[in-house]
C-alpha cells in the first residue's frame, strides 16, 4: 500500500539516528510505497478535500543520501493506505491546526496515526495525570507561590515548560538555590506577580545517573528492551539531544509493569506508537508526538521495533491497497 509520513523537512533528519527513516525503511522493505508530505503543504478545498503535495521515496542504505526523489503529486490523503503523523513539537496553533486537518481527512476515509484527536488530548507532559499513581510527586502550575512552596517541601525538583522537547528549558532546582525566584520568573514568563505560562515541577529523581528510559509501546505489545539514555558528567538532562549517551536494556519488571498498565489504555485511543519514559521506577513523561529511539535501540539489540510498527500498520489498515 500506499503511506504518507508527514514529516519535518527531510534535509534536516539524520538516518544515522531518525526513527522516522527507520519506519520508511522498514514500510519500503515490507513492499510499501513510501510517500512524504510537509506540514505546510497539507491544504483543504470543498472541492478535493483535505489533500497535500506528496514525494515518492525510494529508501537507500546510505546514511548521508538515504533517499531519492521519484516523483511528486497533490494526492488527496484518502488515497494513502495509511497516513502516518511524525511532526515534531513545537505544539503550537499551526499544529493543532494540523490535527484539525488530518481529522478532517479522517472524516473523508483517511487512516491516520496517530489519531488527531489522541495527539491534541494528550499532552506529553499533562497525560501524566492519569497515571499519576506510576509518577514522583508533582505539580503543574504556574503561580509562582505554589511552585515554590512544592520546592520547600520537595527540597530538589526539576521544572519545565510542558511545550518543551529534546530536554530544553529543564532546571533541576534545590531549596536552597539562590537563582530559584529567577528560574520560576524565567518559565513561567511571570510579569507583575502573575505568571503567564503554566510549567511541570516534580521531584528530582536521583536514578538519573543510571539513565532516562525511553520505552516505546506499538500497536499495544511493549518493545521488549527500553534506551537508557545516560547524562554526560556534570549535566541534569540524559535527552540524546542535550548530549546523552543512549544504552539499551532489556525491560526491568517495574518497566514492564507501568508499560503494560498504560498500552491498552493508550492504543485504545488511536496512538499506535508512544514513547513512555522512565527514571528508576517512576514514570515522568508520555510522549505521542514523534517518538524516537527505534535505530539505537535496533544496533544495539537486534530488536526491530520500526518494523513492529509496520506490522501494526498494516493490521490496522488490512483493506488498504
Amino acid at each position: 500500500m500506499r503511506l504518507a509520513f508527514i514529516l519535518d523537512p527531510l534535509d534536516s533528519l539524520k538516518a544515522c539516528k531518525d526513527s522516522s527513516i527507520a519506519m520508511m525503511r522498514a514500510a519500503q522493505v515490507a513492499g510499501h510505497a513510501v510517500w512524504a508530505i510537509q506540514q505546510p503543504a497539507i491544504h483543504w478545498s470543498a472541492l478535493h478535500g483535505v489533500c497535500a503535495e506528496a514525494v515518492h521515496l525510494e529508501m537507500l542504505d546510505d546514511d548521508t543520501e538515504w533517499c531519492v526523489e521519484i516523483d511528486r503529486h497533490i494526492v488527496p490523503l484518502r488515497d494513502f493506505g495509511g497516513v502516518v503523523m511524525r511532526k515534531d513539537p513545537p505544539f503550537d496553533i499551526e499544529y493543532i491546526t494540523t490535527t484539525w486537518l488530518l481529522e478532517r481527512a479522517e472524516r473523508e476515509g483517511a487512516r491516520v496515526f496517530n489519531r488527531p484527536q489522541a495527539l491534541r488530548d494528550h499532552s506529553e507532559k499533562l497525560s501524566l495525570m492519569e497515571f499519576a499513581r506510576f509518577s514522583v510527586p508533582t505539580l503543574v502550575a504556574r503561580d509562582a507561590a505554589l511552585i515554590s512552596t512544592f520546592i520547600d517541601i520537595q527540597h530538589d525538583v526539576i521544572l519545565k515548560p510542558l511545550d518543551g522537547m529534546g530536554g530544553s528549558q529543564i532546571f533541576r532546582v534545590r531549596s536552597d538555590d539562590p537563582n530559584r525566584n529567577v528560574i520560576i520568573e524565567t518559565l513561567t514568563h511571570e510579569v507583575m506577580h502573575t505568571g503567564t505560562r503554566t510549567i511541570m515541577a516534580q521531584r528530582y529523581i536521583p536514578e538519573i545517573a543510571e539513565g532516562d528510559k525511553r520505552i516505546l509501546i506499538v500497536g499495544g505489545e511493549v518493545v521488549p528492551y527500553c534506551l537508557a539514555r545516560i547524562p554526560r558528567a556534570g549535566e541534569t538532562r540524559g535527552n540524546l539531544a542535550a548530549g546523552g549517551r543512549g544504552v539499551a536494556r532489556e525491560l526491568s519488571a517495574r518497566d514492564r509493569e507501568i508499560a503494560e498498565a498504560l498500552a491498552p489504555v493508550l492504543a485504545a485511543r488511536g496512538l499506535l506508537l508512544v514513547g513512555i519514559d522512565v527514571i528508576g521506577d517512576w514514570l515522568t513523561e508520555i510522549n505521542v508526538t514523534s517518538p524516537t529511539c527505534m535505530v539505537e535501540i535496533c544496533e544495539q539489540t537486534g530488536f526491530d521495533a520500526a518494523a513492529m510498527f509496520v506490522a501494526a500498520l498494516e493490521r490496522e489498515c488490512p483493506l488498504s491497497v
